[in-house]
């Protein structure tokens, strides 16, 4: 059975082997999957105590087809056979024509014939290391590696089902150009914009004028970029998938400061851009955030709506990750949950390649984002409650006997929940460095008994308005779920309900009260 996105009760859920599967995932580097030995030496023997079911992976065209037309995925069979035995799931990255802007991981025959494979130049005639999404010869040469690749998944892995989902490019766009003005580009720019596009986009009040200018104005040229990428990966994804119908994704760099297209990649996936994306790039079932801001929550709650559910294939790796890791799942039904470099949380700090400071602030990238002292252990047991609490998330979920909270910023101090016959408020914990933040779930499991789980915060139930009463506490549990059944630890009274917590270590607690 292929995995595949279902609707589970109006929800999208990835299902692997007929089952609904959380992706608690983990992005390798770069280009440690280039090579098999270091896998086995430096990458899976870290991945062992981070209680993951699933790794981030690349696949690299220059190495799939050296020589064009021959084609070679015996890298790709090694990588699929050292997850096996280290029982993981992969989610692949097609390193195709562009990553992070740029195509870096073309073949080298690409690379050296310009001409034929044509860059993207900027206003002034200057080219840019990125071919065009307009070089039509590119993109077919793209989709028939890839095509290639998901025929050979699909003979070599359809069974075990070991890959669960690919993700298409990287981090498309343009950097240092808002818009390719090769001869190519400037001519299809001059056209009216596509019927088949404009149809869409009349439905949200766009002029009757079909011109790229009157339609998006000053954001015409991130536009133009946005339709050609998307109607790009459309071909390169529909031709794998026509081999293997495994879901795809793409993935983006962040609309960020200092917020002008091409200071992020232009016509990449940003939400702004998402219309365009959707309409040009059907094939795609989810247009995913990488995470390296402090806001993590606000991009969580940007990204998930109906129509594209929330998948995070690259998040920042501190402590903090566990609370929106919580938030994620609790929250918007996440698909995916995956901190990038995962193999450096057990490493020794002496052994880390962090990125140099002037790159993190070339890239606007929030330097706490790699600060990662003390946080593969508060990873591990949130990957570790949440695969415990996973038959509870899939009963309640959708319904308001699930919430789920986390502090977004400094100065959000704590919520306010609404639930059927009492309502709790939720308190963070003053935030601390290398550590989680506030953040979690409440379940009600009846109308008086509730579950809390998650970190750094703390809880006390009013009655609700109006109601002339006090609550206080019945019951009062230490425990765990184990496969949907809770275990009862220490049951607490005493000095220790003075205060309804949790501690930096995500944890559960069962609570039962009523009202006197």
């Amino acid at each position: 059975m292929i995995p595949e996105i279902r609707k589970d009760n109006g929800i999208d859920t990835l299902y692997v082997h007929g089952q609904p599967f959380f992706a608690l995932a983990g992005e390798i580097h770069n280009s440690s999957a280039s090579d098999l030995e270091y896998m086995e030496k430096q990458v899976w023997p870290y991945l062992k105590d981070l209680n993951m079911n699933s790794v981030i992976v690349p696949v690299y065209w220059e190495k799939v087809e050296e020589q064009e037309g021959k084609f070679d995925f015996s890298l790709v069979r090694g990588i699929i056979d050292q997850a096996r035995d280290n029982g993981m799931k992969l989610i692949l990255l097609w390193f195709g024509l562009w990553k992070n802007a740029e195509s870096m991981y073309v073949p080298g025959w690409m690379k050296k014939d310009t001409e034929k494979y044509f860059r993207v130049k900027k206003v002034n005639g200057e080219l840019v290391n990125t071919i065009s999404p307009l070089c039509d010869e590119a993109v077919q040469k793209d989709a028939r590696a890839f095509k290639e690749l998901m025929k050979f998944l699909r003979n070599y892995d359809e069974e075990e089902s070991t890959v669960i989902t690919m993700q298409v490019e990287n981090e498309i766009g343009l950097l240092g150009t808002a818009c390719d003005y090769s001869d190519a580009a400037k001519a299809a720019f001059e056209k009216s914009i596509p019927d088949a596009l404009f149809e869409k986009l009349s439905e949200d009040d766009t002029s009757e004028k079909r011109t790229w200018r009157d339609v998006f104005k000053r954001d015409a040229e991130e536009a133009f970029m946005a339709y050609h990428f998307a109607k790009a990966v459309e071909v390169i994804t529909a031709s794998g998938r026509e081999e293997y119908p495994l879901p795809c994704y793409a993935n983006a760099w962040l609309k960020q400061y200092p917020w002008y297209a091409g200071s992020y990649p232009s016509g990449g996936p940003v939400t702004q851009m998402h219309k365009i994306w959707k309409a040009a790039a059907p094939s795609l079932f989810a247009l995913a955030p990488d995470i390296y801001v402090s806001y993590v929550p606000d991009v969580m709650d940007e990204y998930h709506y109906e129509g594209n559910p929330l998948f995070i294939p690259e998040v920042r790796k501190d402590a903090v990750t566990a609370s929106y890791c919580l938030y994620a799942f609790g929250k918007h039904n996440a698909i995916c949950y995956s901190p990038f470099g995962i193999e450096e949380l057990a490493m020794d700090p002496e052994l880390i390649n962090s990125p140099p400071m002037e790159v993190m602030i070339a890239l606007n990238i929030d330097p706490t984002a790699f600060d990662i002292a003390g946080s593969k252990n508060y990873l591990a047991r949130t990957y570790k409650l949440i695969e415990e609490l996973k038959p509870l998330i899939i009963k309640y979920r959708g319904s308001d006997k699930l919430q789920s909270f986390v502090q977004h910023r400094d100065t959000d101090f704590g919520s306010y929940l609404a639930f059927k016959e009492y309502n709790i408020h939720v308190s963070y914990a003053h935030r601390e460095r290398l550590k989680p933040v506030g953040g979690g779930m409440i379940f009600e499991i009846e109308h008086d008994k509730f579950l809390l789980a998650g970190t750094n915060c703390s809880f006390r139930f009013h009655p609700l308005p109006g109601e002339n009463c006090t609550v206080g506490i019945l019951r009062y549990e230490e425990g765990r779920f184990d496969n949907g059944e809770w275990k009862c630890g220490r049951i607490l009274n005493g000095d220790e309900v003075m205060t309804i917590s949790l501690g930096a270590m995500p944890e559960c607690k069962l609570i039962e009260v009523y009202k006197y």
